[in-house]
């Protein structure tokens, strides 16, 4: 799915009645992923961009980390290696045209060579041009990656902020002296249809990509548990990875389970209808910081059942927003799946409970935090103020999902 280069917004600021004159909008350059690979990171990048346009107070255009390769260079797209080193001048080039007009670099950032490859540059060229950098990180694996590469706090301790989506990822830097300010991910509740689930049917999804981390083996080990009390449970995987083969085999030879599928990868705007139709969402990851996933299942009403790596105990209540079991713990996985199919009502008041802490994750809320942090980043605004009284306004509502009954 392929998106402009430039998602500038046109018309916004004009003098009013009270003859205060124009001030120009904050310009930022949203460095990321596109999403021709659909993940967490490239779906947050595309949400920004969408909600900035025609903004009064933010301009916002996208550079992507992986740009289109000439057409008689299209078939190094299918090598990972090759794809990587024949965009770096392309991306460069294009980091270079944006850093003359903008404000801020806005870096979604990964962890190990993903860093290096995507922020490193932007900090770099950002430096050369005078322009201001903002990473936001993103990987569930920065205590790991920021005491085994010291390449990535040396490059952290001298962009301009730090953004990441939840506490957990705040205390994990604050290990490491370094000052990060949690900004959580958007959800866009319009795109969900939130269901009351009444009766409760054992129909579960998983919508992890397929790996080590992740564990979808120990989902299909839990459900295989689930199918001996309830024969004709389902369960739908979404997502792909290097793991996926591994997890055929598990499913097909080793447990010889029925009522699995495999959807493959739904696209983020079509996501919706996968978690319509199932009754309970169910997750075994040991490393996470705040998958978007689990808001999904918040905004679609399907009560979470998941193990509890760190960055998910700051996101989900036990027996308050979904029920929670320790890392590996694949039979207690199971059991709470099962205690929800005998007792819905606990069911309802989890997914009830869990939609009202939606609101925190919505446009509205979050719009506030990003643009105070780029006036942060920015500083005052060439050609004009940075008060924000003398800034255009924007009327902002909250985003509701749609009833399903």
């Amino acid at each position: 799915m392929e998106r402009s280069s430039d998602v500038a917004n046109k018309g916004a600021g004009r003098a009013g009645d009270t003859g205060v004159a124009p001030v120009p909008r904050l310009r930022v350059a949203i460095v990321a992923a596109s999403l021709r690979w659909v993940g967490g990171q490239s779906v947050q990048a595309d949400l920004l961009l969408r909600h900035w346009q025609n903004d009064p107070e933010v301009e916002a255009r996208f550079v992507p980390i992986d740009p289109d390769l000439p057409r008689w260079l299209a078939w190094a797209g299918r090598i990972p290696f090759a794809r990587t080193a024949l965009r770096m001048p392309l991306y460069l080039r294009e980091l270079s045209k944006a850093a003359g007009r903008v404000d801020v670099f806005h870096v979604f950032s990964a962890s190990y060579w993903s860093f290096l490859v995507a922020p490193v540059p932007a900090w770099l060229v950002g430096r050369l041009r005078g322009t201001k950098v903002l990473i936001n990180y993103h990987s569930g694996e920065a205590r790991d990656h920021l005491r085994r590469w010291r390449t990535a706090p040396a490059v952290l301790r001298r962009v301009d902020r730090i953004a990441v989506p939840s506490a957990y990822l705040v205390d994990v830097f604050r290990e490491f002296g370094l000052e990060a300010q949690a900004i959580p991910n958007i959800i866009d509740a319009r795109e969900f249809c939130y269901r009351r689930r009444k009766p409760l049917r054992p129909r579960l999804v998983c919508t992890r990509g397929f790996h080590r981390y992740y564990s979808v083996d120990l989902v299909v080990r839990a459900f295989a548990q689930i199918k001996k009390d309830f024969p004709e449970a389902a369960l739908w995987l979404a997502g792909k990875g290097t793991s996926e083969r591994n997890i055929r085999t598990l499913v097909d030879e080793e447990l010889k389970l029925t009522g699995v599928e495999f959807t493959g990868v739904v696209p983020y705007r079509e996501i919706g209808r996968v978690y319509d139709q199932a009754d309970i969402f169910i997750n075994a990851s040991w490393l996470d910081n705040l998958p978007l996933s689990i808001l999904e299942a918040f905004a679609a009403g399907t009560p979470v059942v998941t193990t509890a790596p760190e960055g998910i105990r700051y996101l989900v209540e036990h027996e308050r927003t979904g029920l929670l079991s320790e890392p590996g713990d694949w039979p207690a996985l199971a059991r709470n799946v099962m205690r929800l199919l005998r007792d819905p009502d606990l069911a309802l008041r989890l997914a009830e409970q869990a939609h009202e802490e939606l609101q925190r994750y919505q446009w509205p809320a979050v719009r506030k935090q990003w643009l105070n942090l780029y006036r942060t980043v920015a500083g005052p605004v060439k050609g004009g103020s940075s008060d924000p009284a003398r800034r255009g306004s924007v009327t902002t509502v909250g985003q509701r999902t749609r009833s399903c009954g």
